[in-house]
């Protein structure tokens, strides 16, 4: 593999935030620790198909989303490109993220998505964005960090707590959606979500080229 190119470097209060370039895809770091990249994609679109098709059929048309999480911008410009999703809201607590969609190379990914009038961005952290906001959403796609069990920062693992799935279940309409990214799978999560007082709970799952597969975490609100 070809090494990578840092891009843009920068120091927020969450630590630091890394785009790298590495032949023709982008990579972002965050406190050294690997996030995403540009190279797939199927995960992140997945997170949003699997999110509206588990909604019923009548709800789908105009349905709202929130996504938990810009990165390279790979499940905005999906949800962007299907015309049932009302109103798309991305939260991303990184200023660079944001900024290099508006103005730097990830725009080549999220440009349309960003300019696209049912999209809002949202400049503040998830996790206290979802216990203090009043507004409610048909779904919930987050995915902020590596998985459930592999945080990015300590703080974000509040939100797979019991009050964090609460606090999820709160953000939903009757009948809502939550999918959660994983970079492997969790049966405790699942256990979690359960417990939480979620139905239909199931994972979906994209084969990666080495190691365990891809997955989305599943569950309906009641």
């Amino acid at each position: 593999m070809s090494s990578p190119l840092t891009l843009d470097r920068r120091e927020g209060p969450y630590g630091e935030v890394v785009l790298r370039r590495r032949a023709e895809h982008f990579e972002i770091i965050a406190n050294g620790t690997f996030l995403m990249d540009t190279s797939d994609g199927r995960s992140e679109r997945l997170l949003v198909d699997a999110a509206l098709d588990a909604l019923p059929e009548s709800a789908r048309a105009g349905a709202s989303v929130l996504v938990g999480g810009l990165g390279v911008g790979f499940s905005l410009a999906h949800a962007a490109a299907d015309p049932r999703w009302g109103r798309i809201v991305v939260v991303e607590r990184e200023e660079a993220i944001i900024d290099w969609h508006r103005s730097g190379p990830l725009s080549a990914i999220s440009g349309r998505a960003l300019a696209d009038p049912r999209t809002v961005i949202l400049h503040t952290d998830l996790v206290e964005y979802l216990r203090t906001s009043p507004d409610t959403y048909d779904a919930l796609c987050l995915d902020i960090d590596n998985g459930p069990e592999w945080t990015v920062t300590e703080d974000n693992e509040s939100l797979y707590s019991a009050q964090g799935l609460a606090t999820c279940a709160a953000r939903l309409n009757p009948g809502g959606v939550l999918a959660v990214w994983s970079a492997r799978p969790s049966g405790d999560f699942d256990d979690s979500l359960r417990n939480a007082g979620f139905l239909g709970v199931r994972t979906e799952e994209i084969p990666v080229a080495r190691g365990v597969p891809d997955v989305v975490h599943l569950a309906v609100r009641p």
